[in-house]
């Protein structure tokens, strides 16, 4: 049996490539993730452990880093702290660090200096040691506040060379400087912009304050362990600051880099997962058809001796072959891939410089798990009906085995899609996004899901007819044979549609709520947007004070209203939260009409007032009159009492979760806030484009302020709906290869089972033309209707999660009809497509001995 199983497996392996390439591009998506990911986890670790000091001295982490330093609030430690930590038994040398992000650096030709479209700079003093992530590569260092050092690679790619002047945008203010100096990463880039100053400089330009550091780096004395000179720190300098080992630091490092790649990780293994579920279709119809066409093979197995279990084990062996050939150039194909996107994140800045790429015993473990497992999983079923195959089938003339009736599928499938439905329309009910809604949904999503998949040969009766109804007439006999082929085994066609259905179900569901969401964002800037011109921080920094009295001052410019932004803290009842504070003049309720479940703008903003969001009202049980505590990051505090209660709902004076106070309160507890957004609207009489002109001349100064008007807004949501799309649209891209490869597969089975049939119809007259028309026609047949079943599953999975989500802000539904009729066409074309091979090889059958064949 094995050594037929072999035989078979070899005699079939034209058959089986296409199972196998299906198997390869789901292995390669996982396998090259994982690379990927491990490539790039191991290297940023060694670079945070070898770049941290022996031991660090930090301020203490209350709130959101990158949002203090948008808004112009480094946090610092008193460099006393460096004269205090020398003293330190254990202390080789102390050196205080300035170092800040959001910095922004122009060219001389008023163009933004970075490695990517929006870049930020991460600014430092330049303090060379054995630690520092760079070298210097060419030049000198710099010395005194006119001189900065540059990479090496953000000056290669914005065409900066020594001795070129730069205008650098910091917190403090902007200043003018040359770059007397290159830097080179030591090991890798890390898509990073760096700018370096002299120490002194640093404090002054970065900081501007007197008396403060970022941080302090310990150097220990040899022999002394990381943990017991932080120990001795900490009973030196007391619990006001954090400080932390290389390890701990690293440690960080690597926490925050992991975030950010389990978001690539979980989509491209999203993608592999699509790949998965459409290949186990290909694989499971290949088998199914293979065990068809053996049934006469195997039954004279049986008749000599072969028992159920040979035949079952014969058929999961030749399925286990495939799954290690498939797995193994999967394997190789994830080398590629990650290779690749190591090559896409080095055009993005981020170069490895040669790092290996990082195989870790887990991954091909892993590979040839998920290969070998689905390509089990989908030939089980076949498997099991190959063991079924009675010895009296060899004496049949039929090659395949009788029919079944599809009404035990009619009868199930229509249960359980009908369940799916009852969740989608439970889910699609909710009133408020909780857990309960989400999981209905997430039932009906699988529901229905597997109930199409259920239904799909019931299904295939009924619409086909209708989609290839003009056949007959516009093709004549051919369209009609075209049509019946297509009906001859719903079975088959159901399981091939259903791969094409998954990928175009995603690709719908997502568009609807895409577009919704587009549509829905619109709707609020219309309904809640006042101004005429808004401005905001584009580059990570917001702007100085002096930009408003600018704005003010351009001719045609009206009602100038200005927002600030920080961290802090409420403190109510024994109780301490974190949130996002805006403040605002008191003309802001003109300019967005923020809704109010208790008072309104007036009520919240006036002074010793705060407006708090619904969702810390409801949760503290906290109502308009009450009082609480705004501790602001530098530690200042005001008790305010409660005007109004923001709606979280959509866009407004602030985002949701956060709460609003007056511009003149906030200006108090943090004086040296920088402005986050000015809104201003046109004056009667002026011309808005004329206005426009003259703000843009004005702002020239200020290349980090971003000039919109309602227009703008409502692009930028486009800009943002279309990354989401591109992505959809790559999902589909994916399923759609797998799915041609089943079409494909599935008509170069049909067509070796059909080879007495076809050449009976040449015989009789059918030319070569004639033929390759009628499996052209019922393979774009077979395709449109897994399109349709897609469409049908996708918009309504859409409709129902915007629905669940119309609480949320996602209140206007919009379903895309023109992508909806490009994938029925799209569907079209693919099924032509992937006939086109087995098209041209059923014509090329030699006639007799087509005829011949048994």
């Amino acid at each position: 049996m094995l050594k037929a199983t072999f035989r078979s497996f070899l005699a079939h392996k034209a058959r089986m490539i296409l199972s196998a390439l299906a198997i390869l591009l789901s292995v390669a998506f996982v396998a090259g993730t994982l690379m990927f990911t491990d490539t790039i986890g191991k290297t940023f670790n060694e670079l945070s452990r070898t770049a941290a000091a022996d031991v660090t001295v930090k301020p203490k982490k209350e709130f959101r880093e990158d949002r203090l330093g948008k808004s112009g609030q480094q946090p610092t430690v008193p460099d006393s702290i460096v004269a205090a930590a020398r003293s330190v038994p254990g202390v080789a040398d102390a050196h205080p660090d300035v170092t800040v992000t959001n910095v922004i650096v122009v060219d001389g030709k008023g163009k933004k200096v970075g490695l990517t479209s929006d870049p930020q700079v991460q600014a430092a003093d330049w303090f060379p040691t054995k630690q520092s992530s760079v070298v210097l590569a060419d030049g000198k260092a710099p010395q005194g506040p006119g001189e900065v050092i540059l990479d090496s690679d953000s000056a290669d790619h914005n065409k900066v060379r020594l001795g070129d002047k730069v205008h650098v945008v910091a917190a403090p203010g902007a200043f003018d400087a040359t770059v007397v100096g290159l830097a080179d990463f030591k090991t890798i880039n890390p898509g990073t912009t760096m700018l370096f100053l002299d120490g002194a400089a640093a404090r002054d330009r970065l900081l501007g304050k007197p008396g403060v550091v970022t941080s302090v780096s310990l150097t220990a004395e040899p022999g002394v362990d990381q943990k017991e000179l932080k120990a001795r720190v900490v009973a030196k300098l007391g619990a006001d600051v954090d400080v932390r080992t290389r390890t701990e630091e690293a440690d960080d490092a690597s926490a925050d880099l992991g975030q950010a790649l389990d978001v690539i990780k979980y989509a491209l293994l999203g993608f592999a997962g699509v790949s998965l579920l459409v290949g186990t279709f290909l694989i499971f119809n290949t088998f199914s058809m293979l065990v068809a066409q053996r049934t006469r093979e195997l039954g004279l197995m049986r008749a000599i001796g072969a028992g159920r279990a040979d035949v079952n084990r014969s058929v999961l062996v030749e399925a286990t072959l495939l799954a290690v050939v498939g797995s193994t150039l999967g394997l190789l194909g994830g080398l590629g891939l990650a290779q690749g996107l190591l090559t896409l994140m080095k055009s993005l800045g981020v170069d490895l410089k040669g790092a290996p790429l990082v195989i870790k015993p887990a991954t091909p473990i892993i590979a040839y798990t998920v290969g070998v497992v689905v390509t089990l999983v989908a030939a089980y079923l076949p498997a099991r009906r190959a063991a079924r195959v009675s010895p009296m089938a060899a004496l049949r003339e039929a090659g395949a085995p009788p029919v079944k009736s599809l009404r035990g599928r009619a009868v199930g499938g229509t249960a359980v899609t009908a369940l799916g439905a009852l969740g989608l329309a439970i889910g699609a009910s909710a009133t408020k996004l909780d857990a309960a809604h989400g999981l209905a949904l997430a039932g009906g999503l699988v529901g229905t899901l597997v109930g199409f998949i259920v239904l799909g040969p019931v299904l295939a009766r009924a619409v086909i007819p209708w989609l290839a109804g003009a056949f007959p007439r516009l093709f004549g006999t051919v369209g009609r044979l075209s049509r019946e082929n297509a009906l001859r085994n719903p079975r088959r066609t159901g399981a091939t549609a259903a791969a094409l259905m998954i990928g175009v179900a995603l690709v719908a569901s997502l568009s609807v709520v895409a577009t919704s969401m587009k549509d829905s964002v619109g709707k609020q800037i219309d309904q809640r947007l006042g101004a005429d011109y808004t401005l905001e921080s584009d580059g990570g920094l917001n702007f100085s004070h002096d930009v408003a009295e600018t704005v003010r001052k351009v001719s045609g410019v009206s009602n100038v209203v200005r927002q600030r932004e920080t961290e802090a803290k409420v403190l109510f009842n024994g109780s301490s939260e974190n949130i996002t504070v805006t403040g605002a003049d008191p003309g802001i309720d003109a300019m967005l009409k923020q809704k109010y479940t208790a008072g309104s703008a007036p009520d919240g903003l006036a002074p010793g007032r705060i407006a708090l969001p619904r969702s810390y009202v409801k949760k503290h049980d906290l109502g308009v009159g009450g009082t609480v505590t705004l501790r602001t990051p530098n530690g200042r505090t005001a008790d305010l009492r409660v005007g109004a209660v923001i709606d979280d709902e959509g866009i407004g004076v602030a985002s949701a979760g956060s709460g609003a106070v007056g511009l003149d309160t906030l200006a108090k507890l943090v004086p040296d806030l920088l402005d986050s957004v000015i809104m201003a609207n046109v004056a009667d009489g002026a011309k808005s484009s004329t206005v426009r002109a003259a703000l843009e001349a004005a702002l020239k100064p200020y290349p980090q302020v971003q000039l919109r008007d309602q227009a703008d807004y409502k692009q930028t949501v486009q800009d943002q709906t279309n990354i989401i799309l591109r992505l959809v649209y790559g999902l589909l891209g994916l399923a759609i290869i797998i799915a041609i490869l089943g079409v494909v597969n599935t008509l170069a089975l049909s067509v070796i089972e059909r080879t007495r049939e076809i050449g009976l119809l040449r015989a009789i007259g059918m030319s070569r033309i004639q033929l390759r028309r009628m499996i052209r026609l019922e393979s774009a047949v077979i395709a449109v209707f897994g399109a349709v079943l897609g469409l049908a599953l996708g918009v309504g999975w859409g409709v129902a999660a915007q629905r669940m989500l119309a609480s949320q802000g996602l209140d206007v539904l919009t379903v895309p009809w023109g992508t909806i009729v490009a994938v029925v066409v799209g569907a079209g074309v693919v099924g032509l497509l992937a006939a086109l091979l087995p098209a041209l090889r059923a014509s090329r059958m030699n006639v007799l001995a087509a005829i011949s064949t048994e």
